[in-house]
C-alpha cells in the first residue's frame, strides 16, 4: 500500500498553482456578479455624503440577481425604496455606472420649487442635500415639475443639488437599469497624504 502511495506522482507546483488561481478568479467573478462589488466615486454630485476618492461596496443582491447578460431575474429581491442610494446604468450610456439618491418611487408625483423638493404635494426635508449655490435659482435645476413617476421607473437624484445632473435633466430609472445598492465605503482618500481615516467603513444611508 505505502509503496503504491509513493509511486503516485504529486502534480507539478506551476500546476498547483495555477488550478488555485483559477479558483480564486471564479470566486472573485461569483461575488463581484451576485455578492459585492466596488465602486469609486469620481464626482461631487453626492457630496457630502460620498466624496471624491471614496470606494464603497454596494450589494448586487438587494435588488435581486439577474440571468448574467439578460435582464431576467432568477431571483427578485426588495424593490429600491426612497432615500435608497442606488448604482445604476446612465440611461444614455447604459456602458457608465451612476450613482443617486431615489427620491420618487413609480406612482410619486415630483415637484421641485425654489429649490424646495416636494413629493406628491408634501414638501420633503431632507437632512443630506447640499446647496452650493442657495441664493441661485434656475429653471430646471431649481424649479421642476411636477411630474408623474411612470410605472416600473424611479426618480433619482444627487445630494448636491446645485451640482448633480440627475432625472431633473435626463428622466427616470428602468427599475431594470437599477443593479446595486450602496452599502459601506471601504476606502476613502484625497491623495497619498490625505487618508480620511474617519470615513472607512461608514455605513451609508
Amino acid at each position: 500500500m505505502s509503496s503504491l502511495l509513493q509511486s503516485k506522482k504529486r502534480k507539478p507546483l506551476w500546476l498547483e498553482y495555477a488550478e488555485a488561481l483559477v479558483v480564486a478568479l471564479v470566486l472573485a467573478l461569483f461575488i463581484r456578479t451576485f455578492v459585492l462589488q466596488s465602486f469609486k466615486i469620481p464626482s461631487e454630485s453626492m457630496l457630502q455624503t460620498l466624496q471624491v476618492g471614496d470606494y464603497l461596496l454596494a450589494t448586487k443582491f438587494s435588488y435581486g440577481l439577474k440571468i448574467p447578460f439578460t435582464d431576467y431575474y432568477f431571483y427578485e429581491g426588495d424593490d429600491p425604496q426612497r432615500g435608497d442610494i442606488v448604482i445604476f446604468e446612465y440611461p444614455k450610456d447604459p456602458g457608465m455606472d451612476f450613482i443617486k439618491r431615489v427620491i420618487g418611487l413609480p406612482g410619486d408625483v415630483i415637484e421641485v420649487r425654489d429649490k424646495q423638493l416636494y413629493r406628491n404635494g408634501e414638501a420633503v426635508q431632507e437632512s443630506y442635500v447640499q446647496f452650493l449655490q442657495p441664493n441661485v435659482v434656475e429653471p430646471v435645476r431649481d424649479n421642476y415639475g411636477p411630474v408623474t413617476v411612470p410605472p416600473g421607473k424611479y426618480f433619482v437624484m444627487g445630494d448636491n443639488r446645485d451640482n448633480s445632473m440627475d432625472s431633473r435633466s435626463w428622466g427616470f430609472v428602468d427599475r431594470k437599469a437599477i443593479h446595486a445598492k450602496a452599502w459601506r465605503i471601504y476606502w476613502s482618500w484625497g491623495g497619498v497624504d490625505d487618508i480620511r481615516w474617519g470615513r472607512i467603513g461608514r455605513l451609508l444611508q
